[in-house]
C-alpha cells in the first residue's frame, strides 16, 4: 500500500491546484486521483474471487469484455470511494489509510448494481449490456453476493483495530440499502405510494451507503465521534440529493450521459420521487399519469414522452430540483460542522456539487 500512497501524494498538488479552475475539472483531477489511490487494491480484491465470479465482476467493472479479455469500458465515477478517502483527509488523516474503506464501499455499491439490474430488468449500464444479459441471471446475482462478502473480508483483513466498528457501520448501511431496494420493488406493484415512504426508500437505497462511505473513511482517518457523525449526515443528505437528480435523469436524462435508454424509469413504471409527487399532486396531469401507469401493456414511445410531460406539468420535476438543492444545503451544513482540513473540505463540497448537478 505504501507505493500507492507515494503515488497519491505526488499527485496532490495538481489535484488541489485544479480547484481554482471550477467544478468541471473534478472528473479528471480529484476523481482520477481517487482511482490512483484505491484502484489497484480494488482490482486485487476482485482477482482474489473464484474465477467464475472474478470474470463476471471484471466485466461489470469494465475491466474485461464478455470473453474475459482486457477491456477499457466505462468504470463509473467512483463517488463513494472518493468520499471515503476525502473524509479521512477531512479529519486530518491520510487517504492511504482509508483504502480498505474505499474498496469496501465500492464493492458494496457494485453488489447492489448487479442485483438492481436483475430486479429492474435493465439491459444496459454504462453504455454496454448488463452482466445478467451476458452471463445469465444466476451468475450475476451470485457475483453480486460474492462482492458483498468480499467487502467485509477487505475490512476484516485490512482494517486493523478499526475493522469491527467499520464492519458494523457497513453492515447497517447494507441492511438499509436492501430495505430501500425492497421498497422500491414493492412500489411497482402498488398504486398508493405516498411521498413520505418514497423519501424513506431513497434514503435507504442511496443515502445509507454514501453516509457510510463518509463515516468509515473518517473512522480510518482518526476522526472524533462528532466528526464521524457529521460526515455520515453529510453523506446521507448528499445521497438523497443524488437520488433526486438520478430520478430526474431517469426520466429526462440524455442517454449519452446516463448510459440508459430515454424514459427508462417510466418504461419500467418506477415510482421515483418526481413520479410520486405527480401522482399525489391532485392535478389533472397527475390523474392522467396514474391512468398511464395502470396500464398492463408497455407504454409506446409517444406514451412515454406524454408521461414525462405529465410528471413535469404536475410539479414533479420542479419539486425534485428544489428538494435536491435543499438537501445539498443540509449536507453542506453538516460539512461545515466537522472542523475539517480546509483543502479536503473544499474538495468534498466540490464533489457534492458535481454529484448533484449532472445534466439537470
Amino acid at each position: 500500500m505504501r507505493g500507492i500512497h507515494v503515488f497519491a501524494e505526488s499527485n496532490k498538488t495538481g489535484r488541489r491546484d485544479s480547484l481554482s479552475k471550477g467544478i468541471a475539472v473534478l472528473e479528471t483531477d480529484i476523481l482520477t486521483w481517487s482511482r490512483t489511490v484505491f484502484d489497484d487494491a480494488l482490482r486485487a480484491a476482485v482477482r482474489s474471487l473464484p474465477p467464475s465470479f472474478a470474470r463476471v465482476a471484471g466485466y461489470h467493472f469494465g475491466w474485461l469484455d464478455a470473453a474475459g479479455s482486457p477491456a477499457e469500458a466505462n468504470q463509473g465515477r467512483a463517488i463513494r470511494p472518493t468520499l471515503a478517502l476525502l473524509s479521512a483527509e477531512a479529519v486530518r488523516g491520510v487517504a492511504d489509510d482509508a483504502i480498505p474503506a474505499a474498496v469496501a464501499v465500492e464493492l458494496v455499491h457494485n453488489f447492489s448494481l448487479l442485483h438492481d439490474d436483475v430486479l429492474d430488468g435493465d439491459e444496459t449500464r454504462r453504455h454496454r449490456p448488463t452482466a445478467w444479459t451476458v452471463f445469465g441471471t444466476g451468475p450475476a446475482i451470485l457475483t453480486g453476493d460474492a462482492l458483498l462478502t468480499l467487502a467485509f473480508d477487505v475490512l476484516a483483513t485490512g482494517g486493523g483495530p478499526l475493522a469491527m466498528p467499520a464492519m458494523r457501520e457497513l453492515g447497517a448501511a447494507v441492511l438499509q440499502l436492501q430495505e430501500g431496494q425492497n421498497a422500491d420493488v414493492s412500489f411497482e406493484r402498488r398504486a398508493d405510494v405516498d411521498l413520505h415512504e418514497c423519501v424513506s426508500m431513497s434514503n435507504g437505497k442511496t443515502g445509507a451507503l454514501l453516509g457510510c462511505a463518509c463515516a468509515i473513511g473518517a473512522h480510518f482517518g482518526g476522526g472524533t465521534a462528532d466528526q464521524v457523525s457529521h460526515l455520515r449526515q453529510f453523506g446521507e443528505r448528499l445521497g438523497l440529493a443524488f437520488q433526486l437528480v438520478d430520478d430526474m435523469l431517469g426520466i429526462w436524462g440524455d442517454p449519452e450521459i446516463t448510459g440508459k435508454p430515454v424514459f427508462s424509469d417510466l418504461l419500467a413504471h418506477k415510482k421515483s420521487l418526481p413520479v410520486v409527487v405527480a401522482l399525489n399532486s391532485g392535478t389533472s396531469a397527475g390523474r392522467q399519469l396514474a391512468e398511464l401507469y395502470c396500464r398492463d401493456e408497455s407504454l409506446s414511445d409517444a406514451d412515454l414522452a406524454f408521461a414525462a410531460d405529465l410528471v413535469d406539468l404536475a410539479g414533479g420535476r420542479t419539486w425534485a430540483r428544489i428538494q435536491a438543492d435543499q438537501q445539498l444545503a443540509r449536507a453542506m451544513h453538516h460539512l461545515s460542522a466537522v472542523d475539517a482540513e480546509s483543502h479536503a473540505a473544499t474538495e468534498l463540497a466540490a464533489l457534492a456539487r458535481l454529484a448533484t448537478f449532472r445534466d439537470r
